[in-house]
């Protein structure tokens, strides 16, 4: 499994790529190291303690150089996070196309346990915070797709609201998983979340005693009594 530095290279590269064709690598070599630098720094000190000249002496790049790139540190952190996040959410959809699996669940449980100290690092730092909202938006919009896709049912706005559930529920399966220090393995997890999200996906919309609902998030919200 790819190490967080290794996945963001990645898909910065990708990402210039897509962009750019004729990138300058001098460019993208510059964005590496400043994220690197910015990573083992999140692992030795607080987030709030970290200054832009740490980054640059630990990256070697030069301050006028960081502003071409970043605002600041921030800036380099989210703009890292979006990297990783926009190669991690497509995964499937390059590996795996045509499963019915909505997100990459077992390889990201892989890679935070592979990186677990990095990770304990963002908890300590409150960073976790920004990386799952974040994270929930980039997942959310790739279950959608998926859904849309395998050729589940729904209006869009169901759909959507299925989706960004779904991400959610991820995310509290993972703290669940952390709290639970990494048991069961991955693949396990993967097979868990999956199970609870088509179960949730097929079930019927509940309704209140007396009340007639139409059977979609429309009627959920402009259900009639």
């Amino acid at each position: 499994m790819k190490s967080v530095k290794a996945t963001s290279k990645e898909a910065r590269a990708a990402k210039a790529a897509k962009a750019r064709p004729k990138t300058d690598r001098r460019i993208l070599r510059t964005r590496n190291a400043l994220g690197d630098a910015l990573v083992a720094l999140i692992q030795e000190k607080n987030f709030d303690e970290i200054t832009v000249q740490d980054v640059l002496d630990r990256a070697q790049v030069g301050r006028s150089t960081f502003y071409v790139h970043y605002r600041d540190k921030q800036d380099l952190f989210l703009s890292d996070v979006e990297d990783f996040l926009a190669s991690f959410s497509t995964v499937l959809d390059r590996q795996d196309p045509t499963s019915k699996r909505l997100l990459p669940v077992q390889e990201f449980f892989a890679h935070v346990r592979d990186v677990r100290h990095f990770y304990a690092a963002l908890v300590r730092s409150g960073k976790v915070h920004d990386v799952q909202a974040l994270a929930r938006g980039f997942f959310a919009r790739s279950i959608e797709q998926r859904l849309q896709r395998a050729g589940v049912k729904l209006d869009p706005l169901q759909r959507s609201a299925q989706a960004h559930a779904i991400a959610g529920s991820f995310f509290s399966l993972l703290d669940w998983w952390l709290d639970k220090n990494m048991q069961p393995d991955p693949q396990a997890m993967d097979a868990l979340f999956h199970r609870l999200a088509w179960r949730g996906l097929s079930a019927p919309l509940p309704q209140r005693p007396g009340q007639k609902s139409r059977q979609d998030v429309n009627g959920v919200l402009r259900a009639e009594g």
